[in-house]
């Protein structure tokens, strides 16, 4: 696929490698098919105009069923990117899993591939953390024709583009990692759940195999939230258009 070699510069730290693909790409189906050459740190960037789509190849040294957990540290790392460039005090809430929405509205989410192959107890050879966020508006429909669904130029985000938003991302991907290695899986899970809309009389964790488990006080049973078949379909992904949910 050729590359494209007019476009805004992509500052990104180490150990990352910058992949370009021209508009039309599919970053996250690009990262998949090249990873197992690739390796990690690869992180394939779609330079779009409205979105800033991007996607980088992880290699884990735990068994898949936990290394999944990855998620969770890519969406701490996209919600942080996003408060960066953020207007003071402008809410920025992660829908579980992997949906992102600022004053309510859906601007985009994560999502996450592995080997089809890939075993449950045996560390998988890569995995994929995906991202799509809206940075304009694209459509022409009036304020308020779609309530549920924004962009970041609409929440007062500036000059905020994708190339920008990128760069943090990977930035705070390294500390969300550095932070897991360090004190383990105990700190990205409680960043990941402060950034969840809170529930009274609720009190969330997840476990080792990435699920949500959620008990309500004064109730015995402990509702599970299965990660595997939730990142089967992304929550915030219209397959159709490509792009975000309207």
């Amino acid at each position: 696929m050729s590359h494209v070699s007019l476009a805004e510069p992509i500052d990104l730290p180490p150990p990352f490698t910058l992949v370009r693909l021209r508009e039309s790409g599919d970053a996250f189906a690009h990262a998949c098919r090249i990873a197992p050459e690739s390796g990690a740190g690869t992180l394939v960037y779609v330079g779009r105009f409205d979105l800033a789509e991007f996607a980088v190849v992880l290699e884990p040294a735990e068994p898949l069923r936990s290394a999944r957990r990855a998620l969770y540290a890519g969406m701490v790392a996209l919600t942080d990117a996003l408060r960066a460039y953020a207007p003071p005090s402008q809410p920025i809430a992660i829908g579980w899993p992997d949906a992102v929405r600022i004053n309510g509205g859906l601007v985009g989410g994560g999502r996450m591939g592995w080997p089809s192959a890939a075993i449950e107890e045996e560390p998988p050879p890569w995995l994929v953390f995906g991202a799509m966020i809206r940075t304009v508006a694209m459509n022409d429909d009036e304020p308020g024709v779609h309530p549920l669904a924004s962009a970041l130029d609409q929440e007062g985000f500036g000059e905020a583009g994708a190339a920008q938003i990128t760069e943090s991302f990977a930035r705070h991907l390294m500390l969300a990692f550095d932070g897991w290695q360090a004190d383990g899986f105990d700190g990205v899970a409680r960043e990941y759940l402060s950034r969840m809309p809170r529930e009274r009389q609720t009190i969330q964790r997840i476990d080792d195999h990435g699920d949500l488990l959620t008990r309500r006080i004064g109730a015995g049973a402990i509702e599970r939230g299965d990660l595997v078949q939730a990142l089967a379909a992304p929550s915030w992904l219209d397959p159709v258009r490509g792009g975000p949910r309207l």
